[in-house]
């Protein structure tokens, strides 16, 4: 027989009407969601009444087995209709407007569908970017987070590319999608208000057929799917919510931990449960994670109580470089390992998924197996690695006229494609192109001279060469301008690159370095899509790790400009990264890690300000 805390029993108790449920981490939530359903089938609820709301399939699909688990005889009497709805926002969304308005198989436009339109629209623009799978991602989340916030476009500035562009790119998608009679997701939501908005007896229907409703994770909601949540809920109101505003992690979806707040004043006579009991993490991470989310203002203020008793201090470490960091990082690891911890026990987060490159190579040179909660993107393949490798080959007698676009205009030249006519170009045939033009002639010949500079040096000093004396990081400074993002950014990968470069005396040995590298990074993607347990230590970033346990935690890169994001200017955007950094420490069950470097490819670097806050 479970026992369960005070807490867990006030709400357990809860008979009708609004309830909210604040969950610290570690507290045992999806018990009390999984009991509280159990709880509602003894009283005499039909299994087809409650409705269970969460945010991913899996999520999903691990309640309905928690519940399943617990109650098996329920399972084999549950037949169709008759059974308890377990399902994502967009699910139950869609299943309401299936019914409706009969949408045909297919209607609904994938992910992959979606990230096609935008590659074709750039294809076929005159704009140029060059990170795009990054700028279609970053574009897909803004155009989402206005759909969802019901924004009126015309108020909303890209954090991602000028204002003009943004609205074309919008727009033309809204286009796409009703040419093509198809919908995405954020459609969903807007056509399920608009449909209960002004159907009130196809709302009335679906009412009385969801009296129980139970949202998960309530935290990460937006405003149109609150709005249609309380639409559902009318007129009785049985509500009962479960979530934790200080892992409000998802802002730039739409969720904001004021909706949360303002769940009382929605429901004056709602009755508010803190469950404060943490079953997971040691007294010394619960108390000093606590120091850390107690400095944001918008909140409901919490005592959380470790159920663990006292275990070892968090540790701070602070690196020289990110070299060392990865180093210490790996070295760490392995001493784990050989006093007896499991590698499954242990996880390595990051703010962003490109900093897992560095860690992913050292943890192969350790022999440290891994696998990843995100695709970790190989730093060989960014294009930034992709132009200074073209530098390198055109340097080493290449003639492959890719290579010649890659670089032409990078920095700008004033090449035209139309020079590089043949698959196999030689700067006799471009000379020849702008044989009228002397200005262009003296392009061509600094060309050729720093192609052969290139040729005599070691891959390292050439990449700097190129960097500095051809001006590539110019180039990137002024492309930086274009996509709203920091320069150091495009600079950090460029002196990941050098440094990797660095090691090898030939091409041929880097280039061998780099095959075997993205052959191993192969296998761990492949891995990453495989259902099973996952083995090795756990590569994550700080948003796919929400929901996660482990023994050992390591949050890496610890600095201001990352952790908080640099893009992070406001308050709200500050308290946002705080809870982010709350939630990756919250993983920790036994031993966490806060880890920072001095310096990053010779800029100084200052320790997050979330470390200092922790260690106050």
């Amino acid at each position: 027989m479970m026992k369960f805390n005070e807490a867990q029993k006030t709400a357990l108790s809860h008979k009708t009407g609004p309830m909210m449920v604040l969950a610290g981490p570690g507290s045992g939530k999806t018990t009390v969601i999984t009991h509280r359903i159990a709880g509602l089938l003894e009283s005499g609820v039909r299994p087809s009444e409650i409705l269970v709301i969460t945010f991913t399939k899996a999520s999903a699909r691990e309640m309905e087995e928690r519940f399943y688990s617990l109650r098996p005889a329920v399972r084999e009497n549950d037949t169709g209709s008759g059974r308890v709805t377990f399902g994502t926002f967009h699910s139950v969304f869609y299943r309401i407007l299936k019914l409706a308005y009969r949408f045909p198989a297919g209607c609904v436009l994938g992910e992959e569908e979606k990230r096609q339109y935008f590659r074709e629209f750039l294809e076929n623009s005159e704009l140029e970017v060059e990170d795009e799978g990054e700028f279609i991602s970053a574009v897909i989340n803004e155009i989402s987070y206005v759909k969802g916030s019901q924004m009126n476009l015309s108020c909303y500035y890209s954090q991602n590319c000028p204002e003009e562009w943004f609205k074309r790119l919008y727009t033309g998608y809204e286009d796409m999608l009703r040419a093509s009679g198809k919908l995405d997701f954020d459609d969903m939501l807007v056509m399920c208000y608009e449909l209960f908005s002004q159907r009130k007896d196809i709302l009335s229907a679906w009412q009385r057929k969801f009296r129980y409703i139970l949202v998960d994770e309530f935290q990460d909601i937006n405003r149109i799917q609150y709005e249609i949540v309380k639409m559902l809920a009318l007129p009785e109101n049985n509500l009962f919510i479960v979530g934790d505003d200080d892992q409000s992690i998802y802002r730039f979806r739409g969720a904001k931990p004021e909706i949360m707040l303002g769940f009382e004043k929605d429901y004056p006579g709602a009755r508010r449960v803190l469950l404060a009991e943490n079953y997971r993490s040691s007294r010394e991470i619960v108390e000093t994670s606590l120091k850390l989310i107690s400095r944001n203002q918008v909140r409901f203020k919490k005592e959380l109580v470790p159920v663990h008793g006292p275990g070892r201090p968090v540790d701070v470490s602070l690196y020289e470089n990110p070299l060392a960091e990865a180093e210490g990082t790996a070295r760490r690891i392995r001493q784990y390992a050989q006093a007896g911890f499991a590698f499954e026990d242990m996880a390595v987060l990051f703010r962003t998924g490109n900093g897992t490159g560095l860690l992913a190579e050292k943890l192969m040179e350790y022999n440290i197996p891994f696998s990843m909660r995100d695709v970790i993107p190989s730093l060989y393949g960014h294009w930034i690695a992709k132009d200074l490798m073209a530098y390198l080959e055109l340097g080493h007698g290449s003639l492959a006229r890719s290579d010649f676009f890659r670089v032409m205009n990078r920095p700008n030249r004033y090449f035209s494609r139309d020079a590089f006519e043949t698959p196999l170009v030689s700067l006799d045939q471009v000379r020849d192109f702008y044989r009228d033009r002397d200005w262009m002639q003296e392009r061509v010949m600094d060309l050729e001279g720093d192609l052969r500079t290139i040729g005599r040096l070691k891959p390292g000093p050439a990449i700097h060469y190129i960097r500095q004396a051809i001006g590539y990081d110019a180039y990137l400074k002024e492309f930086a301008a274009f996509r709203r993002i920091r320069p150091e950014e495009f600079f950090d990968i460029a002196s990941q690159i050098e440094e990797s470069a660095a090691g090898f005396s030939t091409l041929e040995q880097w280039k061998e370095h780099i095959r075997q590298y993205e052959e191993t990074l192969k296998e761990k993607r492949r891995d990453t899509k495989d259902p099973g347990r996952p083995e090795g230590v756990t590569l994550s970033t700080m948003h796919s790790s929400k929901g996660l346990e482990y023994r050992i935690v390591f949050v890496v890169d610890a600095n201001e400009g990352i952790v908080p994001h640099h893009k992070a200017g406001l308050s709200a955007d500050i308290e946002e990264e705080r809870r982010l950094f709350y939630v990756a420490m919250t993983r920790a069950k036994e031993r966490l890690h806060l880890c920072a470097v001095k310096e990053r490819y010779h800029r100084k670097q200052e320790i997050s300000r979330f470390v200092k806050e922790c260690m106050d």
